[in-house]
């Protein structure tokens, strides 16, 4: 193949852009040379960083910098505002290019099966998050009447929950959210967030940093139970194999022998306390029943049979992401992703499914920090240019970079690009400006695309 290789790739978040920057670090970027086409549902790249992350964490919105160097490059164009698979088809994109990738990652809520679940007050962290972060098909409004409130997980998400909940709306208006965020959360009752765990602190898996930003507010008192410090073999071994998890074991026993403060609102994080039931009454939260858990010796738990009734009004579950099964490609619903070897999709007769790749959470599943997904990005690459050097890829039918734009252009489908992108980015910043702030996030679907000039 004398002309450069034509990859699609399916997701314009860190896990697409990171397998685009491994392509062009690679020989083949040389020689024949590579050209990539990225496809985003979205009218904005960056998925998780802009629709995943909670607004008071600049730092890691600061990757943003990092993805902005890749999509720069000439080599790369951008088509947001596409969507998989309906403006375009797995069998579209195997006439326009030699390889597609699928690095959609996962935006929706996991299951979480217990008694109550479907009550009003009941929610799940994603849907939350998207809210927050100000994503164009959710909900404008969010119910915050609830004067106590349970999020259920000891990840970070739960920890953007409750800190979020727990915070002032004016704590985070220098933040990017948007005016009905503002005004959403000035209508916030919350005056104390219990988060719960089912095992012990060391098995959390909050980070170091995340975890101690809870204590940076001067409106958030954190409390620990003292009771709630407790280490068999199994955590020992943890905590002495994994600085994080030492680290965060160390800052909750900190806290939990600490005097009490006197900050207005109150964060509690609960550890060996299960979720067994949310209790509604006439439709409607009004508390959750949990079952007092003990270590076993392995750092794993069991019940204890001792229950607590918690008065919460309303629930919110991070228990975990999960990704949607994408057409034409196996599934695995029980881990939520395709399964793949090394990267390459496995049909059901376990071949390979030809030129069709997975990178990011739809490979791995929603584990892992962001940086996470450029080793995922680095394997799924190295295959797909191993079938490349060995003849597996049939070739594109239509190779020339015009014809799927002009396919969009007969499908109506308003797109946007790298250079709209700027313009809509232009605009968020002219809107910060306007209030002293660095951006203030456009919302409307609608909006978004006037300003990027699709």
């Amino acid at each position: 193949m004398s002309r450069p290789i034509r990859v699609a790739i399916v997701g314009a978040g860190p896990a697409g852009i990171y397998a685009a920057d491994a392509l062009l670090k690679s020989d083949a970027a040389q020689t024949p040379g590579v050209s990539i086409d990225l496809f985003e549902r979205m009218p904005a790249p960056f998925g998780l960083i802009r629709y995943g992350v909670a607004p008071d964490h600049p730092r890691i919105k600061g990757i943003i910098t990092a993805l902005h160097k890749v999509l720069d490059k000439p080599q790369i164009r951008l088509f947001g505002n596409v969507d998989y698979p309906n403006d375009l088809t797995l069998d579209d994109l195997h006439r326009f290019y030699d390889a597609v990738v699928f690095s959609t990652g996962a935006m929706a809520d996991r299951a979480l099966d217990i008694p109550g679940i479907a009550l009003d007050g009941s929610f799940g962290a994603a849907d939350f998050v998207s809210w927050y972060d100000g994503h164009p098909d959710v909900p404008r409004t969010w119910p915050l009447e609830a004067g106590k409130v349970a999020v259920l997980g000891v990840g970070n998400v739960a920890l953007d929950v409750a800190r979020i909940l727990a915070k002032t709306a004016d704590e985070l208006l220098p933040t990017e959210i948007p005016p009905n965020v503002h005004s959403g959360l000035l209508q916030n009752k919350a005056a104390e967030v219990h988060v719960f765990g089912r095992r012990g602190p060391a098995q959390a898996k909050f980070s170091p940093m995340e975890l101690r930003e809870l204590d940076h507010s001067p409106n958030i008192e954190v409390v620990v139970n003292p009771e709630d410090i407790d280490y068999d073999e199994g955590s020992i071994a943890t905590r002495r194999g994994d600085k994080q998890a030492n680290m965060v074991a160390s800052t909750l026993e900190n806290w939990a022998i600490r005097d009490a403060g006197d900050r207005p609102h109150k964060l509690f994080l609960h550890f060996f306390e299960s979720p067994e039931e949310i209790i509604g009454e006439d439709g409607r939260v009004v508390g959750l029943r949990t079952e007092r858990t003990e270590l076993d010796g392995t750092g794993n738990v069991r019940g204890t049979g001792r229950f607590t009734d918690w008065d919460v009004q309303a629930v919110y579950r991070a228990v975990g992401y999960r990704s949607d099964e994408l057409p034409k490609l196996p599934f695995d619903v029980a881990s939520g992703t395709v399964p793949h070897e090394a990267g390459r999709v496995l049909a059901a007769d376990g071949s390979h499914q030809t030129a069709v790749y997975v990178t990011g959470w739809i490979k791995r599943g929603p584990i892992g920090l962001i940086g996470h997904t450029k080793g995922d990005a680095n394997e799924t690459v190295a295959c797909l240019l191993d079938d490349h050097a060995a003849g597996r890829l049939p070739g594109a039918g239509l190779p020339d970079p015009d014809a799927v734009t002009a396919f969009l252009a007969e499908r109506g489908v308003r797109y946007t690009t790298w250079d709209g992108w700027h313009q809509l980015d232009s605009h968020e910043r002219s809107l910060g400006d306007a209030e002293g702030r660095e951006r203030v996030k456009v919302v409307e679907r609608e909006d978004m695309l006037r300003h990027s000039g699709a």
